[in-house]
């Protein structure tokens, strides 16, 4: 009788579905940096980044491809370090913040890239516009305590982006040829994440 029990104990066991454990990971803005760089006059680069955001990453601790980024962005903390550049960003010829405050990515894939390389493809909405668009992500980092006794990891992201895509079409033609704007746009995200807590996930 015991053996029987036995038996149908390890068959219930094995009958369950496989747990594993991913970790909240929260976004420090202060150690971090969500910056963008856009052509001008077709001649040199603007640099700018916003300073307002928030977000989590649940690093799977099994299957890093299990793994989810969760990531909002207010666009009216948008900064190029020049207020009247800055202002016309926010107004409806470009971010039109008063209608569309926040930007999202949320992931939808997590792939191997290579030595702590990743792929992350996820939705970005901009603009009241949604878009498939990949992170190419060094990291993350070890793990690293800091002097309050924090766990803390790191990652760098980049992709790039035409506006236009998002429905930011505003631009203004050249006496010598070209546009006053361009319309890629490169981003780098510079991530620094606090551990929160670990959670059971299937």
């Amino acid at each position: 009788m015991k053996r029987m029990i036995k038996i149908i104990a390890l068959c219930l066991t094995l009958a369950l579905p496989s747990l594993s454990f991913a970790t909240i990971w929260t976004i420090d803005p202060d150690h971090s940096n969500v910056g963008f760089k856009v052509r001008h006059l077709m001649v040199s680069n603007v640099k700018g980044n916003f300073e307002k955001y928030a977000g989590t990453v649940d690093i799977n601790d099994k299957d890093i491809t299990k793994s989810k980024v969760d990531v909002s962005i207010d666009t009216n903390s948008i900064s190029t370090n020049v207020k009247k550049r800055d202002d016309h960003l926010r107004s409806a010829d470009f971010f039109d913040v008063a209608k569309y405050p926040t930007m999202t990515f949320i992931s939808k894939k997590v792939a191997v890239a290579g030595k702590d390389k990743l792929k992350v493809t996820g939705d970005l909405t901009l603009h009241g516009v949604t878009r498939t668009v990949v992170l190419d992500v060094e990291g993350p980092s070890r793990e690293s305590k800091d002097p309050w006794g924090n766990l803390r990891k790191g990652a760098t992201a980049t992709t790039k982006i035409n506006r236009k895509d998002f429905g930011l079409v505003w631009n203004a033609a050249l006496e010598t040829g070209g546009v006053a704007v361009g319309e890629e746009i490169n981003i780098t995200l510079e991530i620094e994440m606090i551990k929160s807590q670990p959670k059971e996930v299937k």
